[in-house]
C-alpha cells in the first residue's frame, strides 16, 4: 500500500548537495517517506563540496543517508538508475511529488524531451504524464538559451522552476542560512510546514524595524 506521504528526491550533478542534504532532512525530520534517486556525477559533486563518498550500492547509500538523518528503517530508499521495476518508474505507484534538487542543465534537457534513459529522467517522466507536482531546482550560471528554453518548456507543462538563487532579507550569516532559504521556498511549494525560514511578513521585529 502506498504511503501517503512519500516523495521523490533526485539528486544530480549540478553544483549544491549542501542543498540535497537539508532538503532530505527535512522530508525526513517532516516524517516523509523518501524515494532516493543520485546519479553518478552527483556522487562526485558530494565528494567535492561535503567530503563524503557515497557508496555504490543503494541499500548501502541508504545506510548511509539514513544514519545522517537519522531516519526511520524503510523511509529512505535508494533506487539505481536502472532499476525499472521501482516504485518511481510507474504512474500506478510513483510519489506524486517529485523534487530535483540540484537539477544539472542535462538533465533539464533530458527531462524536457522525455528522454527516460535512467531511473531520474524516467521518475520525472511519470511525474509529468500523471500531472503530479515536480520541482526542479537548477544550479547553474550564466544560462544559455538552450537553459532557458528547457525550462520555458518544463514550466509550460506543469513543473516548477525554482532556481538555487538564495534571498537575503532573512539577514544570512552563514552559508547554512543561505542553504535553509532555498530549502525552505522548496519545502513550502510541497505544502510541508517548515521553520527553517520565516515567510515574508513574519520576520522578527528586528527585521521590520528596517
Amino acid at each position: 500500500m502506498k504511503h501517503d506521504k512519500q516523495v521523490t528526491l533526485a539528486i544530480t550533478g549540478a553544483s549544491g548537495a549542501p542543498y540535497a542534504l537539508t532538503l532530505l532532512k527535512s522530508l525526513v525530520n517532516a516524517d516523509y517517506q523518501v524515494f532516493v534517486l543520485i546519479s553518478s556525477a552527483a556522487k562526485v559533486v558530494f565528494a567535492t563540496e561535503e567530503d563524503v563518498k557515497i557508496p555504490a550500492r543503494p541499500e548501502d547509500a541508504a545506510a548511509f543517508f539514513s544514519k545522517h538523518c537519522d531516519a526511520k528503517p524503510d523511509q529512505i530508499k535508494v533506487f539505481g538508475k536502472e532499476e525499472w521495476f521501482s516504485p518511481v518508474a510507474s504512474g500506478s505507484a510513483a510519489p506524486s511529488k517529485m523534487v530535483v534538487c540540484p537539477c544539472s542543465t542535462g538533465t533539464l534537457s533530458a527531462i524536457s524531451i522525455g528522454a527516460s534513459d535512467n531511473l531520474i529522467e524516467r521518475a520525472a517522466d511519470v511525474v509529468l504524464k500523471e500531472r503530479g507536482q515536480l520541482i526542479l531546482v537548477p544550479r547553474e550560471m550564466p544560462l544559455s538559451s538552450i537553459h532557458l528554453e528547457n525550462m520555458l518548456k518544463l514550466s509550460q507543462m506543469g513543473a516548477t522552476i525554482m532556481p538555487a538563487a538564495p534571498g537575503f532579507y532573512h539577514n544570512p550569516k552563514t552559508i547554512e542560512d543561505l542553504v535553509d532559504f532555498v530549502v525552505a521556498r522548496i519545502l513550502d511549494h510541497l505544502g510541508i510546514e517548515q521553520s527553517l525560514v520565516a515567510r515574508w511578513g513574519y520576520q522578527s521585529s528586528k527585521h521590520s524595524e528596517v
